[in-house]
């Protein structure tokens, strides 16, 4: 089969893959597509651009992506306005309880309750799906335009620009999201064009018009349609200017005095200019309409007040160990990220990338040294490491590009994810074309070419598959509601809740664990009426000390799928909750299972037909962990100390009363500070009703030994009667007064919250 046909090949199996997607994944269930498609519908509507707003309980329903440039939007409205979207707010039929962005054992991943009676061809369905077609179509010019620049960075090695496209077209994620309402679907082709005419301009050798102004000017428009698409376009001019400097440099006889060089570099500032003038022309009146909004040229100022930012920016180390989920994201983590791909995928497709690293080195050491043989006689030392420089970024401008383009937009994405939760690798799909260039090149290029064919090939064949079967094997079944199975044990109940939903029946297994350890809860309901609210499902294991739950699951039935308005009179379902109790639970104990039916919107509860509204169905025996300290836990400090465990007086209470806390600490090592302790009961707006700070000695602390250390909290007498949090930290404070808290470190060495809730109290 020639190149061209298998090109064709790998382009008709995306968009055919791709529409797949587009047409099996349900509406809103594509990552932010229930943000981006509002914005679509309300210029479709004709209405004007939205003003954002700070506050993210009034921003509408597009969230954060009022702040977003908007030419997908305007493109995605063009194509769809002719539909009457009239119902969205009924399409969009918001699940309260989505496991948004986690991966759970017990389902609820459906960011919408899907109406199985609705038409999925006419008013919104219809109008998402149309815009996630024409959102096909661009990724496939992404992936034609991989082909390209493959052809370009590895010439000669049609085998790599076939394997960086298929590697492009067949990743799962790129697939998903391709079929999505998301604006990456427009910025990721804008800038794989606007890569290829970078390299173009330094490869051409032709002296005509339209090399000298036409395709600078071209580039110019292409990046200012992308700036116009999303912010992270801008830095496409960086590639740009290169370009110009490497064109002209060629132009000039590629000569290396300081005078060449600093006429060179005016030429290519003036051909710049012709780069961005169209730029400004076409995206600069957005970001002039951001500095006089929201006072930031950005506008992130606006976005991140709406979408949120981390308690404390992440180091790098943090974001290393969030790496795992970036990749899952990156190749397939479907729906709101939270339904993943079988695990072995993963680490199969992480094992490529990491042979593509150490291929990429041994290639690059290849032609580093060939490169060193063939310039090793130049006379002028230092003219040469100029000359040869420029000469070597010259011959292998492509790879050059894709790397630096590559790079730029990863350590943008660091900058960001150090301030917001958005360690996402489906965020650098911008360089995805660079990105599957560089992964096919460093996978077979140091190959010779038969080896070379074979191994990308199968590794082709085998991405094709699993994109291929992500829709039947993990994207369909996560929103098909699936009648659970109750475990042994099962107790009949026959409970009526309002005389509208009737509990059959339970099942509870292990009914004795330990702090740490998972419950699995299978319920059995019956709709008995039809009803016109939405009812949740809640299910409390609740520690008697405090009567507050110590461990609990909120959700629609179904799985999350399945709203009570939908039900009629005698449908069951049966429903799977796993519930993890913290490993900060007081024990022993003996928690008690209550099980209920509430309005989200509202907060009222169903009563059952004893009166109760969260009835007590079951008991589980909470037994304590042995270990070196009373309620032994292992929570990790910043690796400097370990709190080993913890015992707490009375934790029922009265205003005026005294909390009584001792903490048992020990170091990992050597403590070159002094530590100070805080233990605080808060309300829900951090009011403090008691607290306490105590330095401690730990520099004089020996590693490995366990150090007690005790707490009298005294309540304020205003504290209100309720049930509160007490929560334990250790903080530095700076010459200037500022307080450093460290942060907790999961087992998998994530940083995360600067306090450990440790348990409840309650004030009568």
């Amino acid at each position: 089969m020639t190149e061209r046909r298998i090109l064709r090949l790998i382009l008709l199996l995306f968009v055919a893959l791709g529409a797949i997607y587009a047409i099996t994944t349900p509406v809103f269930e594509a990552s932010d597509e229930l943000w981006h498609y509002p914005m679509v519908r309300h210029l479709a509507d004709g209405n004007p651009l939205p003003i954002q707003v700070f506050d993210p309980e009034q921003a509408g329903p597009w969230k954060q992506e009022a702040s977003q440039p908007p030419l997908y939007y305007y493109l995605a409205a063009a194509a769809t306005f002719w539909i009457d979207t009239s119902d969205m707010e009924l399409v969009r039929w918001l699940n309260p309880h989505v496991d948004n962005g986690v991966i759970t054992e017990d389902g609820n991943v459906n960011l919408v309750v899907h109406d199985p009676e609705a038409d999925p061809w006419s008013g919104t369905q219809l109008a998402v799906r149309v815009t996630r077609l024409v959102s096909v179509l661009l990724g496939a010019a992404t992936v034609y335009l991989t082909y390209l620049i493959a052809s370009a960075a590895v010439p000669g090695r049609s085998e790599i620009a076939l394997g960086a496209a298929a590697v492009n077209a067949f990743t799962p994620m790129f697939l998903f999201i391709s079929g999505a309402v998301n604006n990456d679907n427009l910025i990721i082709p804008l800038a794989s064009l606007s890569l290829l005419l970078s390299i173009q301009i330094v490869r051409d050798d032709r002296s005509n018009w339209w090399a000298h102004y036409g395709r600078p000017v071209f580039l110019g428009a292409v990046i200012g349609l992308g700036a116009l698409t999303k912010i992270s376009a801008i830095g496409l001019l960086a590639l740009a200017g290169l370009a110009l400097f490497m064109e002209r440099w060629r132009r000039n006889g590629r000569l290396v005095s300081l005078g060449e060089l600093l006429h060179v570099l005016g030429r290519s500032l003036l051909s710049f200019f012709l780069v961005l003038f169209p730029v400004l022309l076409i995206a600069g009146w957005w970001y002039l309409r951001n500095m006089q909004l929201y006072g930031d040229w950005r506008g992130w100022n606006a976005f991140i007040a709406v979408l949120g930012q981390r308690a404390h920016p992440a180091s790098l180390a943090q974001l290393w160990d969030e790496r795992w989920g970036f990749m899952l994201s990156y190749w397939g983590l479907f729906g709101g990220l939270n339904v993943p791909m079988a695990d072995w995928v993963y680490r199969l497709l992480n094992g490529v990338l990491l042979v593509s690293v150490a291929g990429f080195v041994v290639y690059s050491v290849q032609i580093i040294r060939d490169w060193t043989i063939e310039t090793k006689a130049r006379a002028n030392k230092i003219s040469s490491i100029i000359y040869n420089l420029l000469a070597f970024v010259e011959r292998y401008i492509g790879l050059v590009m894709c790397l630096l383009w590559s790079a730029a937009v990863v350590v943008g994405l660091i900058q960001w994810a150090t301030v917001t939760w958005s360690s996402q690798g489906r965020l650098v799909f911008s360089s995805i074309s660079a990105l599957s260039t560089l992964l096919v090149t460093g996978l077979i290029a140091w190959l010779p070419q038969k080896p070379a064919r074979i191994v990308i090939s199968g590794l082709s064949v085998f991405m094709l598959i699993v994109s291929a079967g992500a829709p039947l094997l993990w994207i369909s079944p996560a929103y098909e509601p699936l009648e659970a199975q109750v475990g042994e044990g099962y107790q009949e109940l026959n409970l009526d809740y309002g005389e509208v939903m009737r509990l059959e029946g339970y099942s509870l297994e292990p009914d004795d664990i330990r702090p740490g350890d998972a419950i699995a809860v299978s319920l059995r309901w019956q709709a008995l009426d039809k009803m016109d609210r939405d009812w949740s499902v809640f299910v409390h294991f609740n520690d008697p000390a405090v009567n507050a739950p110590v461990t609990q699951r909120d959700m629609f039935p179904g799985q999350g799928l399945v709203a009570t308005r939908l039900l009629t009179p005698g449908d069951r379902v049966t429903d799977r909750y796993v519930l993890t109790v913290p490993a900060s639970a007081l024990a022993p104990a003996e928690l008690t299972m209550s099980v209920g039916l509430y309005d989200h919107q509202t907060g009222e509860r169903l009563p059952a037909n004893d009166g109760l509204e969260a009835p007590e169905l079951a008991q589980v025996s909470l037994a304590p962990l042995s270990g070196v300290a009373p309620n032994p836990l292992s929570v990790n400090f910043e690796n400097e100390l370990e709190l080993v465990g913890f015992a707490m007086g009375e934790r029922r209470l009265v205003p005026g009363g005294k909390a009584e806390l001792s903490l048992y600490w020990r170091p990992y090592g050597e403590v070159d500070v002094d530590y100070t302790l805080f233990a605080q009961i808060v309300d829900q707006d951090t009011t403090r009703w008691a607290s306490q700070d105590l330095t401690l000695p730990t520099s004089e602390w020996s590693p490995g030994d366990v150090q007690e250390v005790s707490l009298s909290m005294e309540l304020g007498s205003e504290a209100p009667a309720g049930v509160y949090p007490l929560i334990v930290g250790l903080y530095t404070r700076r010459e200037d007064g500022e307080f450093i808290r460290l942060q907790t470190v999961t087992p998998e060495g994530r940083l995360t919250d600067d306090y450990l809730s440790l348990t409840h109290v309650r004030i009568d």
